[in-house]
């Protein structure tokens, strides 16, 4: 190798280092935000659970049966309605600001849309709750939640719309100023309406599900007037078109994101199905299977939002004309994943007996069974979740892209051999708990290979195509 070749080797070395630590800075600068809004829409429901506790046992189990139900169908939605945030970010990329208000105005008319028969089916989620199986007083209190909530579904879905759509153009603070308020809010509302305080009725649990229907809808409208009006980006007029109804761009949205609300639904349909056969196998089964999957699920909240972060910047830099940038910025996203699932997979392993104890009183004789299948079920539950946190990323990079249709189809099938897996391991061949656990571990491992492959094959294609990559660059530069 020639000096000219080695000192050419040297700064192109340099210059990818360098563009790694730039897009890591950016990542970071939109990740902080978007995971402290999505730790207070978590944290939203978990004061709704320790609120329902202080009403009995029994007021808990049938919030969570009408938690459940609202959250499957908010997250089916959003999978549909997601699209269009990648499709806001590229058009941002291109300076196309007339496309981003109307892509904008676009995810707010499929939000309306698919909130009317979302509203229709929580409605009469008593119902479809018996036929589940489930016993029928609960249902008839889970009933109660669910015909109060379910009235601040349309804003539950619109927040996270305007969440991408301030993550596009690079404000997503703006959104998490009324999350952290909403949060505050809702501890609040749900203590006033639930005991009836300062001379309002005494709701009980339809008053927690008021409360949070009302919290919804002030977080919503705050994010609507921040986003027409915040300086930065009032120019942009990001909800002008709202009072018109482009079908071109309402088709597009809902065409590239309905694979992604099949996904959604089925990997929640999925999760539900593990908790039944870990109840099939009796009460200390099911017990530390919940113990070991809601740890992994609090860990999964950072990855959350670090998968929108991706489905902004690779948006962003394909509106740019710049895939080699796309790739980088979900290798970043791989990378910052991967590394804090990994040490969250270390915490579970060293101190797996102190997290079950969180859960059960171990000085109870009748819980020392399930705490010690708990601390098994969760060194495989840091496995879990850090497979988990790659595809999280990984499909976000997906739906920058805009590939949805074939991921999800790869992964509904990957998903269905987990289920077959999880019943063969654990009934079959009779391993119990730890088969369901191995099942759940192997599912992700082999979805974020497959989908790391459609990505970096897609990508390549694109890069292949451009005129403008790194690579062509490259080439100019050593003809020079």
């Amino acid at each position: 190798m020639t000096n000219t070749q080695i000192r050419l080797a040297e700064i192109t070395s340099t210059g990818y280092k360098s563009e790694l630590i730039s897009e890591a800075r950016v990542s970071l600068r939109l990740a902080i935000p978007l995971v402290i809004s999505q730790m207070c829409e978590t944290g939203i429901y978990t004061v709704n659970a320790v609120m329902m506790g202080l009403l009995g046992t029994q007021v808990l189990a049938a919030g969570a049966l009408g938690t459940l139900a609202f959250l499957n169908l908010l997250f089916t939605c959003y999978g549909i309605t997601s699209a269009g945030g990648a499709q806001a970010a590229e058009a941002f990329g291109a300076n196309k600001i007339d496309q981003l208000r109307r892509i904008a105005s676009g995810q707010i008319w499929l939000a309306v849309a698919l909130s009317l028969p979302a509203m229709l089916l929580l409605w009469h989620g008593d119902t479809i709750l018996l036929l589940l199986g489930q016993q029928e007083s609960n249902v008839l209190l889970a009933k109660i939640y669910l015909h109060s909530i379910v009235w601040g579904f349309p804003a539950a879905l619109g927040i996270m719309i305007l969440r991408g759509i301030a993550s596009a153009v690079n404000v997503p603070r703006l959104i998490t100023v009324t999350m952290l308020a909403g949060l505050i809010l809702n501890a609040a509302a749900d203590y006033v309406l639930m005991f009836g305080k300062f001379g309002l009725p005494q709701l009980g649990l339809a008053g927690i599900g008021w409360a949070t229907a009302l919290v919804f809808w002030v977080s919503f409208i705050a994010g609507v007037i921040l986003l027409i009006f915040y300086p930065k980006v009032r120019d942009y007029q990001l909800l002008g078109n709202l009072h018109q109804f482009d079908k071109q761009t309402f088709v597009k949205i809902f065409q590239t994101g309905w694979p992604m609300g099949l996904q959604w639904a089925a990997e929640t349909a999925l999760l539900n199905v593990t908790a039944w056969l870990a109840g099939y196998l009796g009460t200390v089964t099911l017990a530390a299977h919940e113990i070991a999957f809601q740890t992994a699920e609090m860990a999964m909240v950072i990855p959350l939002g670090i998968g929108n972060v991706a489905i902004t910047r690779v948006g962003q830099t394909m509106g740019e004309k710049n895939p080699v940038g796309a790739r980088r910025a979900a290798l970043i996203g791989i990378m910052i994943s991967g590394i804090y699932a990994s040490a969250v997979a270390v915490i579970f392993w060293l101190f797996q007996y102190q997290i079950a104890r969180i859960y059960l009183d171990i000085n109870n004789p009748e819980n020392i069974e399930a705490v010690k299948t708990a601390t098994s079920f969760i060194v495989l539950a840091g496995l879990f979740q850090i497979f988990y946190s790659i595809q999280i990323i990984i499909v976000g990079a997906l739906i920058g892209l805009q590939d949805t249709f074939v991921p999800v189809l790869m992964n509904l099938i990957v998903w269905g051999l987990g289920l077959a897996g999880s019943y063969f391991m654990a009934i079959i061949l009779g391993w119990g708990g730890i088969g369901i656990w191995l099942a759940m571990v192997l599912s992700p491992l082999l979805s974020a290979i497959i989908l790391i492959v459609r990505f970096y094959q897609v990508i390549g294609n694109k890069i292949a195509n451009s005129d403008d990559g790194e690579e062509s660059q490259l080439i100019l530069t050593q003809k020079v």
